[in-house]
């Protein structure tokens, strides 16, 4: 089991940029798939990106791509999010999740695919 903490969350302006961290530990995050995800309030939890670690490869939600990207960097044990170009309907609480398992049969874009999660972060963007 991994535990995760998010932070960089906050409030901001539409247009206006953030960038969170998801930072682990009890486990390296090498090889573990790395997901974003967002939670609205009366909203069921939705995918935002995902980092896999085979292969290298990412994947966004259709409403965030081109303005958000997910990295990570081994060395610090962190996964981030860079979020630009905000709007009002990115308000959300963020959470990060993780699983150690990169089933190439998962896409891991909905929340049951993955073991561990943050306690979230929220994100306020304002007109």
């Amino acid at each position: 089991q991994v535990q995760l903490v998010e932070s960089g969350g906050g409030l901001v302006q539409a247009g206006g940029s953030l960038r969170l961290s998801c930072a682990a530990s009890g486990r390296t995050l090498r090889m573990y798939v790395m997901g974003w995800f967002r939670q609205a309030p009366g909203k069921e939890r939705e995918f935002v990106a995902v980092s896999r670690w085979s292969g290298g490869l990412t994947y966004y939600a259709d409403s965030v791509k081109g303005r958000f990207t997910i990295s990570r960097d081994n060395a610090k044990n962190t996964v981030y999010l860079q979020m630009n170009s905000l709007k009002l309907e990115d308000t959300a609480v963020y959470y990060c999740a993780a699983d150690p398992i990169d089933s190439s049969g998962s896409s891991y874009q909905t929340p049951d695919e993955y073991d561990d999660w943050g306690q979230g972060t929220q994100v306020t963007v304002s007109s």
